[in-house]
């Protein structure tokens, strides 16, 4: 969930933001080795004019109607709800998709690689070992500056956020992710190969950034010093959320292989994409609770969210639970002994707050009925 937060710049913050950046940022080396991306074309579309022909391209006629269409997809999606949203709240949808795009673009348009590569490669992203030729400047992909494009999102973004969860009703966050996650995949149809590279990492960013709270988690570790036990751990498990994300998942593929959701199964493409990014958000909300001491986010964020989600589409409790015990024990694995330590009071809390409410909610044995999701995931 998003929040207004205040930005503290301490050593920590600055270091953990420049982990969150890595997610958005990604070394081209491979790809210009293999002769698999045309460079050229790439910085002609890097360039103020190319960055200016590919927001025109989806400015005003097309965004609007890649955001209509996005609208269509969500809403045949969830029209198994009743009632999930009237007419005006649909129109308030697209009203609001339409601003965050136009304001995505505006900033993109203005974030050239080239003339911010400083920022780039002053992050902790290691270098290729490939070497590249002294022409080739841009080495990766990515947002320069990525704490400066969720403050200037911000004020937009929790205004669209209060609009669907003033109600109490948790589905309606859920709805407005499914439909950003609609909106991109239209939107990076509209372009060539160079021009979806360069803008894959902004909307993959508004994608997560209305949901994950790793913004809270740098501005968290304000409280923290450099080198502390709690710190380290966070900059250990922040940049392999990813990868850790992918294996928790291959093991719930293999445990649950009959598992299917209203978007297909568990190989399809859409409930991977939408899987991951929700075992990306639990161990960002992990790690939040981790620098504050506390569940409360877990608890008063998380778990209501799930709760939402689980009753809507009548999934098995049970199966919500497996989700938290496998990424628990991947966690725990990742880490060393003494770092476990830090990190058990909220893997098992989490557990434990997901078990309590199982019996609270009414949820007991397991259903008998058609096969389900086991993934909480807000594209269902």
């Amino acid at each position: 969930m998003l929040k207004a937060v205040r930005d503290f710049r301490t050593p920590s913050v600055e270091r953990l933001l420049k982990l969150w950046q890595q997610r958005y940022t990604h070394d081209l080396s491979p790809l210009l080795q293999r002769n698999i991306l045309d460079y050229n074309s790439l910085i002609d579309a890097d360039s103020l004019e190319g960055r200016n022909l590919t927001v025109k391209k989806l400015q005003d006629k097309i965004l609007n109607a890649n955001c209509q269409t996005g609208w269509m997809y969500t809403e045949k999606l969830y029209d198994y709800i009743p009632n999930v949203l009237d007419i005006n709240e649909a129109s308030r949808v697209t009203e609001f998709s339409f601003r965050i795009y136009r304001k995505l673009l505006e900033i993109y348009q203005k974030q050239s690689l080239v003339d911010n590569l400083s920022s780039v490669e002053s992050s902790s992203v290691e270098p290729s070992s490939v070497e590249l030729s002294p022409d080739q400047r841009l080495k990766y992909v990515g947002i320069p500056e990525v704490d400066s494009l969720a403050y200037s999102l911000e004020p937009i973004l929790l205004i669209y956020q209060e609009q669907h969860i003033a109600s109490g009703d948790w589905r309606c966050l859920g709805f407005m992710t499914t439909h950003l996650n609609f909106t991109n995949q239209l939107i990076l149809k509209e372009l060539e190969a160079s021009e979806k590279l360069l803008i894959s990492p902004y909307l993959k960013f508004l994608e997560e950034h209305v949901v994950m709270p790793w913004y809270r988690v740098c501005v968290a570790a304000a409280k923290h010093e450099i080198n502390t036990p709690q710190l380290n751990l966070l900059e250990k498990i922040l940049p392999a959320a990813p990868q850790i994300a992918k294996s928790v998942y291959r093991k719930l593929i293999e445990l649950l292989p009959d598992s299917r959701s209203r978007r297909g199964t568990l190989t399809e493409a859409g409930v991977i994409h939408s899987s991951l990014r929700d075992l990306n958000m639990f161990q960002a909300y992990i790690l939040l609770c981790c620098l504050e001491s506390s569940l409360n986010s877990i608890e008063r964020e998380l778990l209501p969210l799930c709760i939402a989600v689980v009753e809507a589409l009548g999934i098995d409790w049970k199966l919500t639970e497996k989700w938290c015990d496998v990424l628990a024990s991947e966690l725990e694995n990742y880490v060393t002994p003494e770092e476990k330590a830090l990190l058990e009071p909220y893997t098992q809390g989490m557990k434990a707050l997901f078990v309590r409410k199982r019996y609270s909610l009414g949820f007991r044995g397991e259903s008998k009925s058609a096969p389900v999701s086991f993934h909480l995931s807000f594209t269902p």
